[in-house]
C-alpha cells in the first residue's frame, strides 16, 4: 500500500512540476516578447542571431528536405502501384511536403542546431556570470538576449521552410522521373493542379510558430541553467528535447485547427 501511495505522489509531484515548468516558461516568453514594443531593440543580435539560424541552418535544412521529397515519392510509389495509382503520387508528394515534412522536418533540423547553440551560449554567459555583469552595466538580459533571438527565430524558419518546400517537391521530382521513368511533363503537370496555396501558407505559420518555440526553448534552458559546465550540458539537453516535443505537440494541433473542417 506504502509503495502505491509513494507512486501515486510521484505522479502528482512530476504533474506539478510540469505545470510550474508550463508557466515559468510561458511567462518567460510573455517578458521577452514585450520587450519588442519597448526600446532599444538590440539589431546587432537580431542580424547575428538571423544570420545563425536562417543561413548556416541552410545546408542540413536543404539535403533533409531533398532525400526526404525522394522517399516518399518511392514509398508512395510501392503503396500506389498495387491499385494503378501511380498519377497521385506528385499530389502526395506536394501536399506531404507542405503540409507536414517542409516545417515539421525543418523545425526538428534547427532544434537540433540552434536550439542546442543558444542554449549552450547564453548558459556559457550565466555560469560565468557574464549575465550578471550585463545586469551591472543597466542594460535588461532578456532584452539583449532573449528578445532578438525570439524574432530572429520566427522570421527565419519560414524563409527555411520555403527552400525545403522547394526541394522537397525537386527530390519528388528526381526520383520519379530518374527512377520511376515517369513523363517529366506529366509530372509537373500533376504537381501544379494539385498545388494550394493553403498548404503552403498553413506551412508558414506552423514555421513561424515553430521557430519561436525554438529560440524559446534554447533561449530559457541557457537563461535558467546552473551548475557549471555539467549544468550547461544538460541545459542543452533539455532545449532540443522541449522544443522537439512541442514542436511535433503544435503541430498536430495546429493541423487540428486547419484541416479538420
Amino acid at each position: 500500500m506504502d509503495k502505491i501511495l509513494d507512486f501515486i505522489a510521484g505522479i502528482g509531484r512530476t504533474l506539478l512540476d510540469m505545470v510550474r515548468m508550463a508557466g515559468q516558461v510561458t511567462l518567460f516568453g510573455l517578458l521577452a516578447v514585450s520587450h519588442l514594443v519597448r526600446p532599444p531593440f538590440y539589431w546587432r543580435t537580431f542580424w547575428g542571431s538571423l544570420v545563425e539560424i536562417g543561413y548556416f541552418s541552410l545546408p542540413v535544412v536543404a539535403l533533409t528536405a531533398l532525400f526526404s521529397g525522394g522517399v516518399i515519392a518511392l514509398q508512395s510509389y510501392t503503396g500506389f502501384a498495387q491499385y494503378h495509382a501511380q498519377s497521385a503520387i506528385a499530389g502526395i508528394v506536394i501536399l506531404a511536403v507542405t503540409r507536414e515534412l517542409g516545417p515539421v522536418l525543418a523545425g526538428l533540423m534547427v532544434a537540433g542546431r540552434v536550439g542546442a547553440a543558444m542554449s549552450a551560449e547564453i548558459g556559457t554567459m550565466r555560469v560565468t556570470n557574464q549575465i550578471d555583469a550585463l545586469s551591472t552595466l543597466s542594460t535588461n538580459p532578456i532584452k539583449y538576449l532573449v528578445t532578438p533571438r525570439l524574432l530572429a527565430g520566427t522570421l527565419a524558419l519560414p524563409f527555411l521552410v520555403i527552400i525545403a518546400d522547394i526541394l522537397g517537391v525537386m527530390g519528388g521530382f528526381i526520383v520519379c522521373v530518374m527512377k520511376l521513368n515517369f513523363v517529366p511533363q506529366a509530372y509537373i503537370s500533376a504537381t501544379i493542379s494539385s498545388f494550394k496555396m493553403m498548404d503552403v501558407t498553413v506551412g508558414l505559420a506552423k514555421a513561424a510558430i515553430f521557430g519561436f518555440l525554438i529560440a524559446l526553448m534554447g533561449c530559457y534552458h541557457g537563461y535558467h541553467s546552473r551548475g557549471g559546465a555539467e549544468g550547461v550540458g544538460a541545459a542543452t539537453t533539455a532545449a532540443v528535447v522541449a522544443a522537439s516535443i512541442l514542436l511535433l505537440t503544435f503541430d498536430y494541433l495546429l493541423t487540428d485547427v486547419f484541416f479538420s473542417q
